[in-house]
């Protein structure tokens, strides 16, 4: 028996969301960092190839694919090729584990919202986060108990994300984005402008905006390029092709496409200029050279804007309280976007209502979060959610790019469905994009990967971790979506005319 699919209450509903899922926290805490290692300036121009020729071909497949196909991930391969279905449950089941612990750094950045009033963080910034604040232990398997400073504001988190989650998309997530992404916007501009405006922020946007072109000959810079691209937009978590599929029958495509992707470049850049205007401003305060200051992710966010914040000349906590509340505001609108994936997958597969999903998906995932939340829960984070984004989820992208145009050969019916409802129509460039470039440089960026992973354990961890709870958990993924592949669907069954002429 079919259900009646959630539907956005239009175009810009699905726009914003789609938005708001793409500008999460890489935009604030990694894209300054990359390009700065990058080329600086010069990065722009693989970031605007990679964008061009794999972060929107994918990001269009993946719409195309969802309104298509109107189903989630698993029921769109399932449509697509009934052998590919497992792959629709391995992206949804990657994007739930990311969930896991997405939670945990929102919990992180609800909390530092709270201690910027005041800076109660006080001087020693990188002793305040890693010893007082999360209390890590000394070694990886020391799991050292509960965190109940973590464990408090992941509750509050979790509360509010369930509540979200338990609504329609059009009356959750979209009401969500609609509300957060333009407050978002408005505080990050106000973070911008004061972060290229305080003493010494020239040097640091000299350091992040100097081009050096000579950069552009080393393969692994372009390599970065095409990795910031990918995960920045949201693509390979089956987000997209479960939002595309709420959308209206004849809503256009590309330029939705268009508009996200671009509009998380234009956040991301912005972003980039007021995180390195401060950097400068650190920098010169401490005496010491931008090299000296700059960091990417959990030490950037965590301990080197907490100093900053200790620096600026006035209203320390009142820019304290914009910066991490603009975190707690992206990852709010990123983490219910790799949360629904699994919730539409299980009510298309099951026939169950939206509130039984919702309560097996965000209960199975509260529970795993609280691995998190223990003393020894940021070891835990950095090693899994690296085999998550260097495996899961480019593994899935390349499997994607195969199953489309290689062996189901839908990419020209896909191409054509893009094109029926869109007023910008995409040519030949996307298919040769989709059948060849995206899947060589995913492989690439892949093999890559392994290599680097061959050189040395990452981050120094030990073996039997990296074995356990790196690879791990790429095998449960793998696990659960076969045996969820195996069961026997209970709705959403109904075929869907799909082709050129009627499309769906």
């Amino acid at each position: 028996m079919a259900q009646v699919r959630d539907q956005w209450t239009g175009r810009a509903g699905f726009i914003m969301a789609a938005v708001g899922s793409a500008i999460g926290l890489g935009n604030i805490w990694r894209y300054p960092y990359v390009a700065y290692e990058n080329g600086g300036g010069a990065f722009l121009i693989p970031y605007f190839f990679a964008l061009l020729t794999a972060g929107i071909p994918i990001l269009l497949l993946e719409y195309a694919l969802g309104h298509g196909h109107k189903g989630s991930s698993p029921l769109a391969y399932r449509r697509l090729s009934k052998k590919w279905e497992w792959l629709g449950w391995w992206q949804a089941l990657i994007a739930f584990l990311i969930s896991t612990y997405y939670m945990v750094i929102l919990a992180w950045a609800l909390s530092y919202t709270w201690f910027s009033f005041g800076t109660q963080w006080g001087g020693d910034t990188e002793k305040f986060f890693f010893d007082q604040y999360l209390g890590v232990t000394d070694s990886f398997w020391n799991f050292g108990g509960l965190q109940m400073n973590v464990v408090i504001p992941l509750l509050l988190v979790w509360i509010f994300v369930y509540f979200v989650m338990r609504q329609q998309a059009h009356k959750g997530i979209e009401r969500l984005s609609r509300i957060i992404m333009p407050i978002l916007i408005v505080m990050m501009i106000i973070i911008t402008i004061r972060g290229v405006t305080l003493d010494g922020a020239t040097v640091g946007l000299n350091a992040l905006l100097t081009p050096d072109f000579g950069a552009l000959i080393h393969p692994e810079v372009w390599v970065a390029a095409y990795g910031q691209v990918f995960f920045s937009l949201s693509v390979g978590f089956a987000t997209m092709i479960t939002y595309a599929s709420y959308l209206k029958k004849d809503e256009d495509l590309s330029n939705s496409g268009l508009i996200a992707a671009l509009s998380n470049s234009g956040f991301e850049f912005m972003a980039a200029l007021g995180v390195f205007g401060a950097l400068g401003f650190l920098a010169a305060q401490s005496g010491v050279d931008v090299q000296g200051v700059v960091a990417s992710g959990v030490g950037l966010a965590f301990v080197v804007f907490p100093q900053i914040i200790n620096e600026l000349p006035w209203l320390n906590s009142m820019f304290g309280v914009l910066f991490f509340g603009s975190l707690v505001f992206a990852g709010l609108t990123s983490v219910v976007s790799i949360v629904e994936p699994a919730i539409s997958a299980i009510r298309d597969k099951l026939g169950t209502t939206r509130t039984a999903a919702v309560n097996w998906i965000c209960g199975s995932s509260f529970v795993i979060s609280f691995l998190y939340a223990t003393k020894g829960g940021i070891n835990y984070l950095d090693l899994i959610d690296h085999f998550l984004n260097s495996y899961g989820l480019l593994v899935g992208a390349v499997l994607m790019t195969i199953a489309v145009a290689w062996t189901s050969r839908k990419v020209r019916d896909l191409q054509s469905h893009i094109n029926r409802v869109s007023d910008v129509h995409i040519g030949s460039w996307w298919v040769i994009c989709i059948s060849v470039v995206t899947p060589l440089v995913l492989f690439i960026m892949t093999g890559m990967n392994i290599w680097e992973e061959l050189q040395a354990p990452y981050g120094d961890m030990p073996y039997s971790g990296i074995l356990i709870m790196g690879y791990g958990s790429l095998l449960l993924a793998l696990i659960a979506a076969v045996i969820f592949h195996h069961m026997e669907w209970k709705a959403n069954m109904e075929p869907v005319q799909f082709n050129e002429k009627e499309g769906a």
